[in-house]
């Protein structure tokens, strides 16, 4: 089974279109928004089980260029 997490992102200003079609082109998200507020994007993530989550997002999303800042929050019980 996966783990669900909720990744948000804060970009650089002018980079949030940029950000968003480089996280399309890796095709590792389920959902991807825009959003308004401290983040620019909140991404709904599926990690496979035997993978470390810190990891996983670091290998996979935070190397994009223009992404300054994310929070991640981990799901556990889908009701």
């Amino acid at each position: 089974m996966s783990t669900c997490v909720f990744i948000q992102i804060r970009c650089k200003p002018g980079t949030t279109y940029q950000v968003a079609e480089a996280i399309a082109l890796r095709e590792i998200h389920s959902e991807l928004y825009s959003t308004s507020g401290d983040f620019d994007l909140l991404m709904k993530l599926y990690i496979p089980a035997d993978a470390d989550v810190g990891k996983f997002i670091n290998d996979h999303l935070l190397d994009i260029e223009g992404i300054e800042r994310s929070l991640t929050t981990m799901t556990f019980k889908v009701f």
